[in-house]
């Protein structure tokens, strides 16, 4: 049986906001360059056919975003 909890999903903090995943409170920043990385790669993917570019490419977006979150929050 499940029991429901009236929380908030998203909490804003000092840092910055915050969503709960799996009782873990993870940045929205991280979570912004997961799917940016995501995005990209599979958009590169599709155009180059090159995985090894996407990848690439790919980490090279999500560390951006990573960082520039990091040094905002």
């Amino acid at each position: 049986m499940a029991l429901v909890h009236p929380t908030q999903t998203v909490r804003t903090r000092s840092r910055g906001a915050t969503v709960d995943i799996a009782g873990t409170a993870w940045p929205v920043y991280k979570l912004e360059a997961l799917v940016a990385a995501l995005l990209t790669g599979l958009v590169l993917l599709l155009i180059i056919g090159s995985s090894q570019t996407a990848v690439l490419a790919a980490a090279t977006v999500a560390a951006l975003r990573w960082i520039v979150g990091a040094v905002r929050a």
